[in-house]
């Protein structure tokens, strides 16, 4: 691992910068079953630059169907609001100002509007209780709407 998971991140960060330390570290993990089960691979050093590679194309593919399957999803859903010609929200900039919220608030508000997820749903989900979520989702909803004025 010392001699070579520093050469191997490197490598990984070439297809994604996200998640090459997680592809990597479970790299060595596979390689360490492989030795307990008694099947190391012949060449130790090629085998793990391929578990590296194949996993990052796999996680690449994963990412790319399920932006594909939301955008169709959101392409078919109705708007959650009524634009006016003196009232047209920017999309981008939308998307922007909830980025910069808080992660509870921001996937309160996500699940809320998008996957229409009531709020004792949203509470299962993020093991809150519905008074915690909905307060998060007006908190969230007034500064999406301050920023966006």
């Amino acid at each position: 691992m010392d001699a070579h998971a520093d050469a191997l991140l490197l490598f990984a960060r070439q297809r994604s910068k996200v998640s090459a330390e997680d592809v990597v570290q479970e790299a060595f993990l596979r390689l360490v079953r492989r030795v307990k089960e008694n099947d190391p691979p012949d060449n130790v050093v090629a085998w793990l630059y391929g578990v590296v590679r194949n996993e990052l194309i796999t996680i690449h593919h994963k990412v790319r169907r399920s932006r594909a399957r939301e955008e169709s999803l959101a392409a078919e859903r109705l708007m959650w609001f009524e634009p006016s010609v003196d009232t047209l929200l920017d999309a981008s900039r939308a998307a922007e100002q909830l980025k910069i919220l808080p992660i509870e608030q921001r996937e309160t508000v996500v699940a809320r509007i998008w996957g229409q997820l009531s709020f004792e749903e949203i509470a299962s989900v993020t093991n809150s209780s519905r008074s915690t979520v909905h307060r998060r989702y007006v908190s969230g909803l007034d500064t999406l709407r301050k920023s966006l004025s």
